[in-house]
């Protein structure tokens, strides 16, 4: 694969190389002399099928994960959600040491390892919000949350020009990778005000499914918002919001 460097920028296929564009610039690439038919015979090709299977595996349980905070991540604003999930999905997929090559999954492999994983690689939760806070995330009652002491807005958190207020938001979430369900709760604070004044405590209580038999997550973020005319306006639609995997009970 290469990139086009031209001043005139092709799109489609010339003999043997395809240009399109993508979000990196416009690509070239030569076609493949390798049919689809013989990847899917062929003995030599069985680590790509094996290769591809875990692949495809991996961008479901991404897309199971992602589907179970649509609700917070429709105010979170990244391209690269997909790509980078689904690369951290392969890894866990890898960990799996009970089924042979090909047929390693996400429930038999290491979850944990989405432990930390920002879904706004442009705005990390680490860089924008200092307040210290603790978390629960019981297997055996279910509980979980997030607490938080007073603390002064403007000095533990470093917001982005323009704004006025912000929201720290929370989910926690029961996942059935294997038949593609979960059970998701959310919690948010009021929109507070970045400002001197100090917060009141900040207890996010969440309930999940007691004694599950599913990966559990916790999930933290924090929004923000410019006030125009008494209107909340969420700042450069979520460009710089903030959301982490902070807990995983595999």
């Amino acid at each position: 694969m290469a990139r086009q460097r031209s001043i005139v920028k092709l799109e489609g296929t010339i003999g043997d190389l395809t240009f399109y564009k993508t979000k990196d610039g416009y690509i070239a690439k030569e076609k493949s002399s390798v049919s689809a038919d013989r990847i899917r015979k062929d003995p030599a090709f069985q680590r790509t099928r094996e290769n591809g299977a875990e692949f495809g595996r991996a961008g479901k349980a991404g897309k199971v994960l992602r589907s179970s905070i649509r609700q917070l991540l429709q105010n979170v604003a990244d391209s690269r959600i997909v790509s980078r999930l689904t690369k951290e999905m392969v890894k866990v997929i890898q960990m799996d040491e009970t089924n042979p090559r090909g047929l390693r999954n996400v429930i038999d492999g290491e979850a944990e390892l989405l432990t930390g994983f920002d879904f706004n690689l442009n705005a990390q939760l680490g860089n924008s919000l200092y307040a210290p806070w603790e978390w629960t995330l019981d297997r055996a009652t279910g509980d979980a949350g997030i607490t938080m002491a007073p603390f002064s807005p403007s000095s533990m958190i470093a917001a982005p020009g323009g704004t006025t207020h912000f929201k720290i938001v929370a989910a926690a979430m029961e996942i059935d990778f294997e038949n593609e369900k979960s059970v998701t709760v959310n919690a948010e604070t009021a929109v507070l005000a970045w400002n001197t004044t100090q917060t009141a405590p900040v207890n996010l209580a969440l309930q999940l499914p007691a004694d599950s038999t599913h990966p559990l997550f916790l999930v933290l973020g924090i929004e923000f918002y410019q006030e125009v005319n008494s209107v909340q306006y969420p700042l450069r639609n979520g460009a710089y919001n903030a959301l982490k995997i902070i807990d995983v009970q595999g």
